[in-house]
């Protein structure tokens, strides 16, 4: 037990890779004792919902992997609980290649990138996909003042997170941002 994303991502080849390379030892801090990193914070919840974007990766039957952007107006991701975020699926280019994805294997790892302050969340959950039957469940993330088409939310249970080093991370910024706007609308 211990770091449950060290738990579910240093598997047994990672660790050959990692004792070879030198890091295992650093790494071994994270294993053993009270589980952590499986429930979201306040810090987590406050980048999820400052989050105009991010990153879902799925795999296929064949098991290849597949990478999309997703995107809407900030805070369109919504935190539930400490263990459970979600946002509405907009119509897109009606692929459907990670909902397909999903019907087969629920696993997904997201990556939320704050580029100007060089900060990222990366995150391991599992997909319960809500059609537009399930209105309660829709209507939570629902979007006012966003003309989009809703096909299904995503329900994701967090199984697991960890915040990412800055490093290699080049800074890029919204037009609100170089027009001297944060996110939330205020002055820089």
């Amino acid at each position: 037990m211990g770091h449950k994303f060290a738990e579910i991502a240093f598997t047994e080849s990672v660790q050959q890779v990692q004792a070879a390379q030198g890091s295992l030892k650093a790494y071994s801090r994270l294993h053993g004792g009270e589980d952590f990193n499986h429930l979201l914070g306040q810090r987590e919840a406050d980048f999820i919902t400052a989050r105009d974007s991010f990153y879902m990766a799925s795999v296929s039957e064949t098991g290849w992997p597949y990478v999309q952007h997703r995107g809407g107006p900030t805070g369109f991701v919504r935190v539930i609980n400490e263990q459970t975020i979600g946002f509405a699926d907009f119509t897109g280019n009606k692929q459907y290649v990670s909902v397909g994805n999903l019907n087969e294997d629920n696993r997904v790892s997201l990556f939320f990138m704050d580029y100007p302050n060089r900060t990222r969340l990366k995150m391991l959950g599992r997909v319960e996909l809500i059609d537009t039957d399930d209105t309660e469940t829709l209507a939570q993330f629902e979007l006012d003042d966003y003309r989009a088409r809703v096909e299904r939310s995503f329900v994701i249970h967090v199984e697991a997170f960890d915040w990412n080093c800055p490093q290699h991370i080049t800074p890029r910024y919204t037009e609100a941002e170089l027009n001297g706007l944060n996110f939330t609308g205020g002055e820089i």
